[in-house]
């Protein structure tokens, strides 16, 4: 088996190719857009490389044929928060074979170690949490943006060459067509109608007030978890730039208590949908498609990306008044074709936001494991603490 590593147009091709060979036969599998896989590993594109650095490889087998690719990568500011030195591997694909996936884990570990690190998480993504992130072991289903799927077969791969499992991650469905437990929704409107509580929708047109609201409650809300890192303004806007297409300003909701920001809700139409037409590309031909089946409204899911609440509002109820202020935008007719929502992901570290989407009625669906692997192998892997 021969290991190369991405440097060229040739080996970056190779690794677009290598999910299309392992995923030939599973309707399940959506292929992301081919330009942002690149754009996470661009340094004029990802801010992550400030203080951060990235390596990939794709894996060929005696014939030269593709059966692999993984990437590695550290990210300085959050490898320090840890107990030891950690960094990561992700965009792991690989046919059911042991020696050929060890051979990918020993060159992100080893490439890990020659940079300083003492343990490697995977599969996780180069950034931010919410996209590209967990090895999926329950709910083998056609994942929603942004949610990563594999084969059943990986979690023996990560397992047998030493990973255990840090934390889990747990996608819930809401069947929209059902009416929401009574009891939530007398809190929820009752909460909504409150005097003192103000809820607001994005707007493009206060892109940079929704920003640095968005920011406020973001810092307030993960300040004290012991792998924080605050929000870049910056990086938001670009996200909001980047991402124009496919969000609804009417799907990202805030809370504010006389005016001041204590809650976010961001949820998103669940574009896979959209891209399973694609295969990966975004031509013309692929834009016009895009736009085409925007205009059809063949979106029916939508997949909530992230919830915030500043901790002194926790136990207010503030989450269910965003709720209910989204039901009323739902219930509109141009609305009305979506028919499911994932609530996604809560860890297993969080009982909050688990008890906040169990509350609504919601199913669990989908399990994740962030998984992570101890250099010094007589070292156990300690799970990710309780947020308290």
């Amino acid at each position: 088996m021969q290991l190369l590593e991405v440097v060229d147009k040739r080996t970056k091709k190779q690794f677009h190719q290598v999910p299309h060979i392992i995923y030939k036969n599973d309707s399940n599998w959506v292929a992301p857009l081919q330009g942002m896989v690149e754009g996470i590993f661009d340094p004029n594109k990802n801010k992550t490389f400030r203080n951060g650095k990235a390596i990939r490889w794709v894996l060929l087998n005696e014939k030269g044929e593709l059966i692999g690719r993984i990437a590695a990568f550290i990210n300085f500011n959050l490898a320090k928060t840890y107990e030891q030195p950690t960094g990561g591997c992700g965009f792991f694909e690989c046919i059911d074979n042991q020696e050929a996936a060890n051979l990918l884990f020993n060159a992100a570990a080893n490439w890990n170690k020659e940079n300083g690190m003492e343990a490697m998480d995977g599969p996780i993504n180069f950034g931010e949490n919410y996209v590209n992130w967990g090895l999926l072991v329950d709910g083998f289903m056609p994942q929603g943006f942004g949610m990563p799927y594999n084969p059943k077969y990986y979690e023996k791969l990560f397992r047998e060459f030493g990973f255990d499992v840090y934390f889990e991650q747990y996608c819930y469905h809401l069947d929209y067509t059902v009416p929401f437990p009574e009891r939530f929704w007398k809190i929820a409107g009752w909460v909504a109608k409150k005097p003192q509580y103000q809820f607001k929708h994005f707007d493009f047109k206060q892109a940079d007030k929704f920003v640095k609201d968005f920011c406020d409650i973001y810092d307030a809300a993960w300040s004290f978890h012991e792998h924080y890192k605050p929000l870049d303004p910056d990086d938001l806007h670009d996200f909001l730039t980047e991402s124009k297409a496919i969000l609804d300003p009417e799907m990202i909701w805030y809370a504010y208590a006389d005016e001041k920001p204590i809650a976010m809700f961001v949820m998103i139409p669940d574009i896979n949908q959209l891209l399973a037409k694609l295969n990966g590309k975004l031509n013309l031909p692929g834009i016009l498609k895009f736009l085409y089946y925007k205009k059809k409204k063949v979106i029916n899911r939508t997949r909530i990306f992230l919830m915030g609440v500043d901790p002194k509002f926790q136990r207010s109820g503030i989450e269910s008044g965003i709720f209910w202020h989204q039901e009323q935008i739902m219930k509109k007719k141009s609305h009305r074709h979506y028919t499911e929502v994932e609530l996604s992901w809560a860890g297993d570290f969080n009982p909050k936001i688990i008890a906040i989407y169990e509350a609504t009625g919601a199913k669990r669906a989908k399990t994740h494991y962030t998984m992570r692997y101890m250099f010094d192998r007589s070292k156990p892997v300690t799970k990710a603490p309780l947020i308290s």
